[in-house]
């Protein structure tokens, strides 16, 4: 049958329809649009650092592709960015790791996917943080999964009640997900969390997908590992990268720390989708983990003064109330004071205030009550972001 146009419909396979998104995309494209209809934006709705990549880095990618490394390399990785990431990552989590448990990605989220495609069978539960990131659960549905939630609460400053994840663990559970630090929230799990929440899975037969994208971004207190706790290195999958720590959101290097066998599996659906990693951004990765270290913690200690003068600030302001977030580059205050829900309330900002940010519920239902500020801006554009977030709350409450 077909339509007026005389284009066929499309039917997609059913599991297109447990697909999810990243909402903050299609925040970015109504900011845009918005902007191009000359409204004035300050954009506080994407996760990515808004410093550039630093010079060196840059400088060792251009070095490549004069040197010729425009083709293709091995699915799993260059071999010589595999063993800096297993040197880095045995000095930082204090365990013994080989190249071969080291795959390179094109970001981070392949490891989420190829960790639900190779583990998650069909109604296989999956432990998730909630509120949390989007692709998680998209991912779990996705494979036919089970997506369980665990509530991230904020009178634990956006930790997890270990008690709580142990009442949620059963015989179908197959994976349990961590992030810290936290997306949304900036929470951060203590050593003593991870480990209660090692004593809780116990000797089952569970594996643990850590998320630690965010882990040179601490505030207060030390990233610690799910792979460090003895007997969790071989039942944790470490996902980390260069996105966050080197500003290198649009390179796409990201990768994950496995069991030998595991990371065999992965780099298969490597070779089955996307064959390999661009050589030359593996180059400028293994200068970002090799070389000069400064600006990273520049990054992070202005990260830390922009949230400083945010929590200044927003707690100030009518119907907000925040805490202060331990790590990654997010704000993530609780807007129930303003008797709005958080969709509504982030649909305003933008609209009227020209702020845009983030329903809670962009990351899960338990988000609700919520949103989420990107502190990855100039301190001079968020001092003129809450200016317009006040300005609308003693106009509109």
């Amino acid at each position: 049958m077909r339509t007026q146009k005389g284009i066929s419909p499309l039917h997609l396979a059913p599991r297109m329809a447990r697909l999810g998104t990243e909402t903050a995309f299609e925040v970015l494209a109504k900011a845009r649009a918005l902007e191009a209809r000359g409204q004035n934006i300050i954009h506080l709705e994407i996760g990515e650092p808004d410093f550039d990549t630093p010079p060196n880095i840059t400088a060792a990618a251009i070095k490549a592709l004069q040197a010729g490394y425009t083709h293709y390399g091995p699915s799993a990785g260059l071999p010589e960015l595999r063993s800096a990431i297993a040197k880095y990552i045995g000095e930082t989590r204090h365990i013994p790791v080989s190249d071969d448990e080291i795959i390179v990605t094109p970001g981070g989220k392949p490891i989420i996917f190829y960790t639900m495609l190779s583990l998650v069978d069909e109604g296989d539960e999956v432990i998730y943080p909630n509120p949390g990131f989007p692709i998680y659960e998209s991912m779990i549905n996705y494979a036919g999964g089970q997506a369980v939630p665990i509530q991230l609460r904020e009178e634990l400053d956006f930790r997890l009640n270990v008690e709580e994840l142990a009442s949620l663990i059963t015989d179908r559970t197959r994976l349990i997900i961590l992030n810290s630090p936290q997306n949304p929230t900036g929470g951060v799990l203590s050593r003593a969390d991870i480990d209660d929440i090692a004593a809780a899975i116990g000797d089952r037969e569970i594996l643990v997908l850590s998320d630690e994208i965010y882990s040179r971004l601490i505030f207060e207190g030390e990233h610690y590992s799910m792979a460090s706790v003895p007997g969790f290195k071989d039942r944790t999958i470490i996902l980390d990268g260069f996105s966050k720590t080197y500003a290198m959101t649009g390179w796409r290097m990201g990768y994950g720390v496995m069991r030998a066998d595991l990371a065999a599996q992965m780099a298969r659906l490597m070779t089955n989708s996307n064959s390999c990693t661009a050589t030359f951004s593996q180059l400028a990765g293994l200068e970002a983990i090799q070389g000069e270290q400064t600006a990273v913690e520049r990054m992070r200690a202005e990260f830390q003064r922009r949230r400083n003068a945010f929590f200044e600030r927003i707690n100030r302001i009518k119907g907000f109330k925040c805490g202060k977030p331990k790590g990654a580059f997010y704000m993530f205050p609780n807007i129930t004071g303003t008797g709005c829900s958080s969709k509504k309330l982030a649909d305003a900002l933008l609209e009227q205030a020209g702020v845009a940010v983030l329903s809670g519920t962009s990351f899960g239902a338990l988000g609700e009550g919520f949103l989420r500020f990107s502190i990855a801006n100039s301190l001079d554009n968020i001092h003129r972001a809450l200016d317009r977030v006040e300005q609308w709350t003693e106009k509109n409450l």
